[in-house]
C-alpha cells in the first residue's frame, strides 16, 4: 500500500451490481476457477466486453484500477473471485455508495480498499476514465481515520473508511496472505 494512491476510473456502475456481473460464472467459467489469468479474463465481461483488455493497458501505462459504484455493491452469493480477478489485473480501490457485506470481506482479503462515498450525491461527479489521487491513504488506514479526500480530476470528493483495525492492517499489508505471512 503506497502512501499516495494514484490511478484512474475503469469503471462506473450503476447501482445493485452482483458478484455474477462482476464475475460471471457458468460451465465456461468455472473450469477456470484455478486458473487466475484465464478467469480475470471475464471480469466484467458482462458489462463491458474489453474491461481486462482496458484494465492491461492501463497497467502497463502505470495506472492502476478504481471501479466506481452504486448502492449495494456486490451483492449475490460469496464468490471470491469477484475480488481475486479484478485485483489481478489491477484494480486496488472500489468507492460506492454501499458494499454488500460479504464482498467487502472479499475485497478486504485480496487487498481491495473499499471505500464509501460521504455523500451519495458525489457518485454523479465522478466519471469513468477520471484521474484520482488519494493521498496519506496507507497513514489513513494504519491511523485509523474515519474519513479521506479523493481527488477525482482535481476536485474533492469525501470518502467513508469503516473498517476494522484487523482490516486496516490487511489492508496495508496488500491482502490477507501478505498480512499473515507478515505475522
Amino acid at each position: 500500500m503506497p502512501a499516495t494512491w494514484r490511478g484512474k476510473v475503469m469503471l462506473k456502475l450503476a447501482d445493485n451490481i452482483t458478484t455474477d456481473h462482476i464475475m460471471p460464472a457458468g460451465a465456461k467459467i468455472l473450469p477456470l476457477r484455478s486458473n487466475i489469468p484465464a478467469i480475470s479474463e471475464y471480469v466484467f465481461h458482462q458489462i463491458n466486453h474489453n474491461f481486462a483488455r482496458e484494465m492491461k493497458e492501463a497497467v502497463l501505462d502505470g495506472h492502476k484500477g478504481l471501479v466506481v459504484g452504486g448502492e449495494n455493491y456486490g451483492q449475490g452469493s460469496s464468490r471470491e473471485h469477484a475480488a481475486l480477478a479484478p485485483r489481478y489485473l489491477g484494480v486496488e480501490v472500489k468507492l460506492v455508495k454501499s458494499f454488500a457485506r460479504i464482498h467487502k470481506a472479499n475485497l478486504i482479503n485480496f487487498g481491495i480498499v473499499p471505500l464509501t462515498f460521504a455523500d451519495p450525491q458525489d457518485y454523479d461527479r465522478v466519471e469513468q476514465g477520471a484521474e484520482v489521487v488519494i493521498a496519506g491513504l496507507r497513514d489513513a488506514l494504519l491511523g485509523g481515520a474515519e474519513r479521506i479526500t479523493v481527488e477525482v480530476d482535481g476536485k474533492a470528493v469525501e470518502a467513508v473508511i469503516d473498517l476494522s483495525k484487523r482490516h486496516r492492517e490487511i489492508l496495508a499489508a496488500g491482502g490477507l496472505l501478505n498480512w499473515a505471512r507478515e505475522a
